[in-house]
């Protein structure tokens, strides 16, 4: 079976193609991916501007296409199912991707297929080279979200904990504008961080020692701006590469306290770490020592999928597909949900 999957929740606009066995639950095969980043065309203005990205999306989705299927060596005819993302995501982005994969899905006779964007993020992990098992623990970690899942099986998912404000790439992002660090500011931040000492300000872990396995930023956001002001209109840049050490290491240090209190509340021996957030070196260093510390596996997506892409969605698909899951869309008929749990998911995308 032969899946395209189409990504365009926000300012990435993601096409891929896999193919699987949907006779078995084995993994799929990535067969070719194209990804077109929008951060050079928003970097003016200091954030996504949602009317530019929906726009741009318009013309990157079908070239995109039309690339994948050269590289892979397939037509269009070929594709027995389209998936795109459905949700969350923003409303005029997500509406673009949808448009185009029921039209396709309508001009081919094929079935279309809505994805959650956050499943696609947990179930990336399934195109490295160590795939992880079922069950296990999730920490997603992607844009405005964050959230411990304990995840059973394809479409079987259990929320633990999740922020009930700002979320971690919030925080980075949030933090190195205040620094004048730029876009897009998790990567910035992280940069400036390696040449600075975690030691030298003493920022809050909040909600570090609540008993929950819920998140919250928004006091560190906080806790930051107040030693920004501290420094004065020209910081020397050790102090601000020493307060992006402090910032990244308490956002860091609250990820892995609260993911090692999920592992011990639920007994999982794997733990798969998912989203943008989830390529910061410092976050896989410190989680990597902690889980050997405990013979716990720790997976992660390839480096290039860890950002919002169409082979993630495309791979969801493949999967929900093999375990019969799946529910196409009637008459190829779509809406798109900007705001969707992922705990809603299945009976929200019928």
């Amino acid at each position: 079976m032969l899946i395209l999957g189409i990504e365009s929740s926000c300012d990435e606009t993601g096409v891929a193609l896999v193919r699987c066995d949907i006779a078995s639950t084995a993994t799929p095969m990535l067969l070719a991916h194209a990804l077109h980043s929008q951060v050079a065309m928003h970097e003016a203005y200091g954030g996504v501007v949602p009317e530019l990205a929906s726009r741009d999306h318009i013309r990157r989705v079908l070239p995109l296409t039309t690339q994948v299927l050269r590289e892979a060596q397939l037509a269009l005819a070929d594709i027995d199912m389209v998936a795109f993302t459905q949700g969350p995501g923003l409303a005029g982005a997500l509406l673009v991707g949808a448009g185009v994969a029921c039209s396709l899905a309508a001009a081919l006779n094929k079935p279309v297929v809505g994805i959650h964007h956050l499943e696609g993020h947990l179930l990336s992990p399934f195109l490295s080279a160590d795939p992880p098992e079922f069950p296990f623990l999730a920490l997603l970690v992607s844009g405005g979200h964050t959230q411990l899942m304990q995840v059973n099986e394809v479409a079987s998912y259990e929320l633990l904990g999740e922020t009930i404000d700002d979320a971690a790439g919030e925080a980075f992002d949030k933090s190195a504008k205040m620094l004048g660090l730029g876009y897009p500011g998790g990567p910035a931040l992280a940069n400036l961080a390696e040449q600075g000492d975690a030691s030298a300000f003493r920022l809050p872990r909040p909600l570090l020692h609540s008993g929950t396995l819920d998140f919250s930023f928004a006091g560190l956001k906080t806790a930051v701006r107040t030693q920004v002001l501290k420094l004065g209109d020209d910081p020397s840049p050790q102090s601000k590469a020493d307060l992006a050490a402090a910032t990244q290491q308490a956002i860091v240090d609250v990820l892995v306290r609260k993911t090692l209190a999920a592992l011990r509340s639920t007994r999982l021996k794997h733990v798969v770490v998912a989203g943008g957030v989830g390529a910061n070196r410092e976050l896989r260093r410190l989680l990597n020592m902690e889980c050997g510390q405990r013979q716990i596996k720790v997976h992660y997506p390839e480096l290039a999928l860890c950002t919002d892409n169409g082979a993630m969605i495309a791979l969801a698909g493949a999967m929900r597909a093999q375990r019969g899951v799946a529910t196409p869309l009637a008459h190829h008929a779509f809406s798109v949900l900007p705001r969707w749990p992922l705990a809603d998911f299945d009976s929200a995308a019928a």
